[in-house]
């Protein structure tokens, strides 16, 4: 889309000193000619862009230039801003005070109010997270091949693969790319993720088939449908994963939920984490599988 293109723009010259016409339109995969007309409609939005003749030069922002209320609302800079703060939870390099000074010039309801909602993104693994973020974005930015070692309840494997998109989803941190391993894209957790190594080997992007984006799908096999009783003492988190209306009360203390999960190993994994509070109902093979799962536990103790 035109408008994700032209903030993507203004974004780049905001945290670069300049760029150049050919180099905008590589990175955002369009002609020479449109990069010029979004640089038009750039300036004729009141931002004013420089341009600068022979070695060494190109667009850039004209020096002490913030952007002012005639471009974005205040709700906008709020919405901006909280953003903003979310990715430095993450991020070896600290944007906010920055952006916030370039952004926010002149108001100041906007950052007293900024501190009402702060998101954190950051995981147990601070350090290493923020490194391999940084790395993976680089290595997305320059269109090269990463190497890692990976961990799944498969076992332990080497990937090579072309990254394309870093997303947060379900809680945790992700790469989404090309394996070259397995000839398939793929998502990688960054947790299970390790010994990552920029190659320095380019690759040409590939145009992603229609629906690979749609990231359900990677964590998608047949349903199944769950019946259970919980105690009532896992009423909080029933409420807190699902709603107050994801169960009925069917007898004292007892809450009868009836959901379908698409995942076999998370509802495994969730169902175990609530201990003696749950009976499962249905179906009768998840029930063996529980029993099986606790009988392995008791033997660890023999």
């Amino acid at each position: 889309m035109k408008i994700d293109r032209l903030i993507g723009i203004i974004t780049i010259l905001l945290q670069k000193e300049r760029a150049t016409i050919p180099q905008l339109a590589e990175r955002f995969e369009v002609s020479c000619r449109t990069i010029q007309r979004d640089i038009d409609a750039i300036g004729q939005a009141g931002i004013p862009i420089v341009s600068r003749q022979g070695y060494g030069g190109g667009l850039s922002i004209a020096d002490g230039y913030k952007l002012d209320k005639t471009v974005l609302t205040k709700k906008e800079l709020q919405a901006i801003l909280t953003g903003i703060r979310s990715i430095d939870s993450i991020s070896k390099t600290t944007y906010g005070q920055t952006l916030i000074e370039k952004f926010a010039n002149g108001k100041a309801a906007v950052l007293a109010e900024q501190d009402m909602i702060l998101i954190d993104l950051a995981s147990w693994y601070q350090d290493s997270l923020s490194d391999k973020i940084e790395q993976l974005r680089q290595a997305i930015f320059n269109r090269e091949k990463v190497f890692f070692v990976y961990y799944s309840d498969k076992g332990e494997s080497e990937r090579l693969i072309e990254p394309y998109l870093i997303l947060f989803k379900w809680a945790a941190w992700y790469v989404y790319g090309y394996c070259l391993t397995k000839n398939e894209y793929r998502l990688f957790k960054l947790n299970r993720l390790w010994k990552l190594k920029n190659t320095n080997l380019t690759y040409i992007p590939r145009n992603i088939p229609e629906g690979k984006l749609e990231f359900e799908r990677y964590f998608q096999t047949e349903e199944i449908r769950l019946t259970a009783l919980f105690d009532a003492r896992a009423k909080y988190r029933l409420i807190e994963e699902y709603g107050p209306e994801c169960f009925t009360v069917s007898e004292p203390d007892k809450l009868l939920f009836q959901r379908s999960f698409s995942n076999p190993e998370y509802l495994l994994q969730w169902l175990l984490s609530f201990g003696d509070r749950v009976r499962v109902i249905e179906p009768p093979e998840l029930k063996a599988n529980i029993q099986e799962h606790a009988k392995n536990m008791l033997r660890q103790d023999d």
